[in-house]
Order: C-alpha cells, then structure tokens, then sequence
C-alpha cells in the first residue's frame, strides 16, 4: 500500500478538474482526496502503486481529461499511509497563499447544455442562463481566489434543491459549477424602452419581442457575458446606417453573429482551421474572407475584404436566432472608443440615445471583457485583440520571479501584464488611453487584478515614451525600481516570451509608432534582441513627419513629405496637384504644411512604416484620414491583388559603423507613376506589399552574415496585416531562417506588456 501527494498547477480550477479526478480515484478503488487552493490542485492517493500509476496516466489521457483543463506541472511525492482510510473524498478549497492558480476564462456554451436547453422535458429548458463545469462565465464574474461561488457575482443567487442536488454530486456534470442555476433559482431577464421602463418580464416573450424588434430595423442593447452588445439586423442597410450614426461610428467594420457555420459560410469563405476556431470553446470572432454578392448590409464592413463572424456563445444569443434571425450585427456596447459597458443602469444613461431597447439581465458582470479577434495565418490561429475567452490565462516560463512586476504596457490598444513567480499574466484588451473613462478603467483594471492575484509590484516595467499616459502612471506608483523599455524591444521580448526562448534573435519590427532612444519615432527596425538587451542593426531611412499626432491621422502629411523626399528639387505643388486634390482638397492646407516641411516647424524624424502605408493608401485613392487606427493600411492590403510577385525598386544602404537602412523613394516615384498611368490599383498595392517584404528581407539576410543568427521574429502592427506577414513568413524560410511571430498576444501594441514583463522578469532573476 503506497501513498502520493500529487501538486497539479495549470489551469485546473473551475473546469471539472476535481470531479474528474474523483472518478478515476474511486474507479481505481484508490483513497485520499483533493482540493483546490491558489496554487492549483493537491491530491493524496492511497493504494497499490500500479493503480495510482494508472491514475495519473487516465488523468492526463484525451479520454479522461475534462475538455477545459491544461495541466502545466505536476509534481507528486511519497507519503506516510494514512490508517483506515476508506474512501476518496473532494475538500473544502484551502484559500490561504499566494494565488497563483489559473482563474478560467470565459467559455461558450457546450453542446450538452444546449440540449438540454431544447428539451421541453428539461427544467432548465429555454432557460437563457444554462451552464455547466465545461461552459459558461468564469472571469467576467469572480470578485476573488479560489474560484467558489462565494468569491462570484452568483452568490447573490441561494441555488434551489434542483441544483444543490446536481452542484453536490461528484458524478454530476454540474458538480461545483459555481455558476449554476435554473429558472427557479437563478438570473432572469426583462425587456425595457430606452427610458428604463419595463415591456416584458417573461422570458419566452422578452425573446420573442427582442427578436422582433431586431427583425423590424431597431437597436437593442443585449446585455451578454462580459458586457452589452448593440444589435441590428445585418442585413438591414438602413438600421446598420442607424447605428453607426447613433454610435458615433462611421467606419470601423462591425462584429456579425450567427448560430450556425452553415449560415456563415453564406456570407464568407470558412475553411477547416476557421471552423475549429469558430467552434472552440474561446468562441472568439474570426477574420474570414468575404464572399462576393451577399445580403450583409453593405456599410457593416465596408473597406475592408473580411467580414468578423463569431458564433453565438451565450444560451440567451441561441434562444434569440431561434425565433428566426440569421445575422445580427453585434457590436461593443460604448459610445466610439468607451470602455465597454457592463452595469444596467449606466447602459440606460449612456446608450439611451443608441439603443430603441434594452434586454437585461440581474447577473452582475465584475469584469467587463470584449470579445476576442483572431484572424488565420499558415492556418493557425492568430490573436488580433485578446479578451474573453483568452484572458486570463497566463504564459508561462522556465524562469521564477523574486519579485513581483507590473508592466504597465503602451498607450494603444493598452493591455497590462503582471509578472509573478513563472506566470506572466496579461490583461484582457482595455483600450486607447488618451480616452479619459478608458483610463480610468484601466487604473480601476490594475488594482482589480492585483487584487485578484495578490500582486503586490516591487519592479515596475513603462514605455520609454516619456509621455504616455500608460509611463505618467507607472512612474507615479513610486516604486523602488522602475524600468523603461524601448517600445520595438518590447515587441521582440513579446516574441520570445511566447516561444520560451531569451533570444538572441533577428527581430524585425513595424509599426506606426514608438519612441527611439535617439529620440526619434521609429517604426520600421531591424534590432539584435533578447531579453536581456538590444541593438538597432537597421531601419527605413529617416524621413520628416509634420503635424506630430495629425500625421497619424491625416494621410497627406506624410504623403508630402515622402515626395520631397523622393523628388528633391524637382518636387513642386503644381506637379502633384491633382493628386493631392483627391486626398486633401484645401490646396491652402497642404501648402502650408509643405512650408512647414521646408522649414522644419513641429517636425519629427521618424522610421514609421505605418504612415507610408497611410501614404500609399492615399494615393491609390481608398482615403485621405484614418478615421480608426491603421484604417488606410487596412483599406490597401483588402485591395491588393494576390497573384502579383513583381515589386518596385529600393535602395539598401550601408556605412561603417552606422545602422543598415532601405531607402524607398524610388517605390514612391513608381507608385506615382503607376497611378499616372492607370495601373489597376491592385497591382499597385500588391507590388508594395511586395516591395516591403523584400526590403526587410534585405535587412534579415544582411543582420545574418553580420551575427551569425538565423532566428528571426516578426511583430509590431503593420504585421497584422495578412498578407505582409503570409509573404514575409514564406520569403525568410525559403531563405532557411527559422521564423517566430505573434500568435497568443498580438502583434499590435495589445502585446507590448507581455514583452516589457518578460524584460523585468529576466531583470528581476539576475538582481
């Protein structure tokens, strides 16, 4: 008779761990017991050692292990028999420690619980809050650690005899699901004008009105798992048109939702690996490719060759498609770029003039999380905005912390990440901070998570930008060692971190923005990394960006100063007029800010290849202003054609003891050309895309012979851009490097905290 005590660590907690495991143990005829607790799981097993060698094989088999649990470690150890024992029981969780368990994300409704949700025999039939140990809400409701229903926002709900039946049976698929519930004892929901005044209290009815209203061209704000959502019919134009009017949204492309593949692949191009992502348990919504001549209103993604489908993911969103709707836009509840909105009483007052409805509910929402964006490159899954269904599972690494690290992240796109023991723990996307309410959110985010996690930061990791939002609040949390980190570096740490690796690696990285140590805007580099330091072995040539913060927006502003660059002094205004007419029609606009360039007035040098695709954009005539981040760059790559492998011409230039730079003003002046002479903009914008993959290319080959690396990561924003990244991917391996690019954080500035966190961790290891 032997005896193990079994440590398990990953994310075990809140996905049926424990009952799986007591059903082996008592298949097995073994005893002892388990228990969650901050760290993970502890289990002691008594019996013959071939049966719990058997155990642990069952327990990690395909066939025995619950569909949401990821075991990261285990660790078991002999013990003393205890005397007696006779039977295997699950504990009360032992909350005392540092929490470092996983703390589950979200997880869209199973199969089984929407069969029973179907089945008039069931008593939880039509019941829009059905879940069980496999699905349903788990971040956006926790308040604490462990993950119990007390530390929930559904300890406001006594379970009923039903449920308390099925919640304390270890055979049971609802055995300490802690948001179970049923229309007896669980969350409701009700209908209400715009004012707040209830229309109907009864489900079957609240269903079948909101489903009219939908249906007959209104808005309804349907409050979901993390958060409302603002819903139209999509393929009423007219009430699209109404919402983005109402929601102060004129261009970005809007999420589509639907019950079924069968009816996405109506409206896009859905492939295997799409389908499994459509299907999974993130549920998150998918880039897919348009199909020509749909219904999907045309202003719900108009500029763009990709429509954002997601499946439903919530018993309420089934029972609304069931009484007839085949695709509904569903869009974040906020105003333009607000924090998403997750409170009934503040969806009345700040979505009252949006929304002609409102479908409540009385689970209160403690995390409010958007829902997640991933597009496909070589097949994979690639995040493009990480949040529910993702977040907040850690990465992990080899590597353990003495001290306990807040990255504070970058001013767009903000996530923040905390860096404790081997767990690097990333927030779920909060947004643009120059947004004072999504700033507020995100001080109110740190704390909140801090808490959860009992983080307390010795080492604070910022951008090097000394003024972003995201740096003024880091350096004003006063703590004893505070590090700032170049922006591009922290895009290759992201990389590494991903992979496990310190690097060294050829990292190339382009974006729109981040602050030089030269003080300079880079945006196009070629740095030597790891996670210990960093070298500039390359860049795009220095070119004059007036306007400061306007020229991210307005595409003239760099389009002028990229054709005095490439024309020098045979450049004129008259020359271009027609051209620049067509992106800015106030010709005394772009004289003064020619003179502006001439003279060197609020002028920055930069490397930014985010604002020469802006640029490009510009001139092919898909836009002038970038209404959204990287909406020109965006508009370009939808249009490129994708059987053109020709490319314009650049220069590579080389100086002793200087960084290796690529020159594009011949492109530039092909491009124009190229557009004089009525070149299909197609082919335009594929020789760009072309011309740019194989400048960095350049770079890659030259950093090689130079360091002996072979590795190379890709990141920063212009690499969510599909088609660069498929083509640079394919270019560097048939040159044998080994390639490493963004997959679980993205490659926008969404991922800058993960790589600042693992900077400091490596800081923290070696102080």
């Amino acid at each position: 008779m032997k005896r193990q005590r079994i440590s398990i660590t990953g994310r075990v907690q809140g996905v049926g761990f424990r009952p799986a495991v007591h059903r082996i143990a008592t298949t097995l005829g073994l005893t002892g017991f388990v228990y969650n607790h901050t760290n993970g799981v502890t289990i002691e097993l008594q019996g013959p050692e071939q049966k719990i060698a058997e155990f642990l094989r069952r327990l990690q088999s395909k066939e025995e292990k619950t569909p949401l649990a990821e075991i990261k470690t285990i660790e078991n150890v002999y013990i003393p028999p205890v005397r007696d024992e006779d039977k295997f029981i699950i504990r009360t969780s032992d909350s005392k420690g540092t929490p470092l368990s996983q703390v589950t994300a979200d997880i869209a409704t199973c199969k089984d619980c929407l069969n029973e949700m179907a089945d008039e025999a069931d008593f939880r039939y039509g019941y829009p809050f059905i879940n069980c140990t496999n699905c349903g809400p788990r971040y956006s409701i926790i308040k604490n650690i462990p993950y119990d229903r007390p530390n929930t926002t559904m300890s406001a709900f006594e379970m009923c005899g039903k449920c308390s039946a099925q919640y304390a049976d270890v055979t049971d698929r609802r055995f300490h699901a802690q948001p179970v519930a049923c229309p007896e004892c669980g969350p409701k929901i009700w209908l209400t004008d715009s004012s707040g005044k209830t229309i109907q209290t009864q489900t079957e009815k609240v269903i079948a009105e909101t489903t009219r209203l939908l249906l007959s061209g209104k808005i309804v704000a349907i409050k979901g798992i993390g958060g409302f959502h603002l819903a139209v019919d999509a393929l009423n134009d007219e009430a699209v048109k109404r919402l983005r009017e109402r929601k102060k949204r004129d261009h970005k492309p809007f999420a589509l939702m639907a019950d079924s593949i069968e009816t996405i692949k109506n409206f896009a191009v859905v492939d295997e690996a799409a389908e499994r992502l459509l299907k999974s348990p993130q549920s998150p919504i998918v880039l897919l490719p348009q199909k020509k001549g749909t219904t999907v209103a045309p202003s719900a993604a108009q500029g763009v060759n990709t429509y954002g489908f997601m499946l439903c993911y919530a018993p309420l969103h089934y029972l609304l498609f069931k009484q007839g709707l085949k695709v509904i836009v569903a869009t974040s509840g906020n105003i333009s770029d607000e924090p998403l909105i997750c409170e009934n009483q503040t969806a009345l007052e700040r979505l009252g003039n949006v929304a002609d409805a409102f479908l409540m509910h009385d689970r209160e929402i403690f995390r409010q999380v958007d829902d997640s964006i991933v597009h496909l490159v070589e097949h994979e899954p690639v995040l493009l905005r990480r949040a529910r269904g993702y977040v907040p599972t850690p990465i992990a690494t080899e590597r353990n912390c003495s001290q306990d690290i807040f990255a504070a992240g970058a001013d767009l796109k903000n996530t923040f990440c905390f860096a404790k023991r081997n767990q690097l723990i990333c927030s779920e996307h909060i947004g643009d901070l120059e947004d004072a309410e999504v700033y507020h959110h995100y001080i109110d985010s740190v704390e909140h998570l801090a808490k959860l996690f009992e983080v307390e930061p010795g080492i604070v990791a910022c951008d090097l930008h000394p003024a972003y939002f995201s740096t003024r609040y880091a350096l004003s949390l006063k703590s004893k060692k505070i590090i700032p980190i170049q922006h591009h570096w922290a895009h290759v740490a992201s990389v590494l971190a991903e992979n496990g690796i310190d690097g060294p690696v050829i990292g190339l990285v382009c974006d729109g923005t981040g602050y030089g140590t030269d003080g300079a805007i880079w945006g196009c580099e070629c740095l030597i990394a790891s996670l210990e330091k960093f070298e500039r072995f390359g860049h795009l040539t220095y070119y004059q960006l007036p306007g400061a913060d306007k020229a991210s927006k307005e595409a003239i502003r760099p389009l002028l100063s990229l054709l005095k660059n490439a024309y020098g002094e045979k450049f004129s205004l008259t020359k271009f007029e027609q051209l620049f007419k067509r992106i800015e029609p106030d010709m005394n606009k772009v004289k003064i800010i020619s003179e502006q360039l001439d003279k060197n007035v609020n002028c920055v040098q930069t490397s930014s290849l985010g604002r020469i695709f802006d640029a490009v954009a510009a001139m092919l005539g898909l836009g002038g202003y970038n209404h959204f981040d990287a909406q020109l760059p965006m508009a370009l790559e939808a249009v490129a054609a994708t059987d053109v492998d020709y490319r314009y011409e650049y220069a590579m230039c080389f100086s002793p003891g200087q960084a290796c730079c690529f020159d594009l003003s011949i492109a530039i002046k092909g491009i124009v050309a190229d557009v004089q002479n009525q070149v299909d903009f197609g082919i335009i914008a594929a020789k760009f895309h072309n011309t740019i993959a194989a400048a960095l290319l350049g770079l890659a080959k030259h950093a090689r012979e130079s360091t002996k690396l072979n590795t190379v990561a890709l990141s920063g924003g212009v690499f969510c851009n599909r088609y660069l990244l498929n083509r640079m991917i394919k270019l560097l391996k048939k040159e044998d490097f080994s390639v490493l690019f963004n997959r679980s954080v993205p490659s926008n500035d969404g991922g800058i905290s993960l790589g600042q966190a693992a900077i400091s961790s490596l800081v923290a290891s070696r102080s």
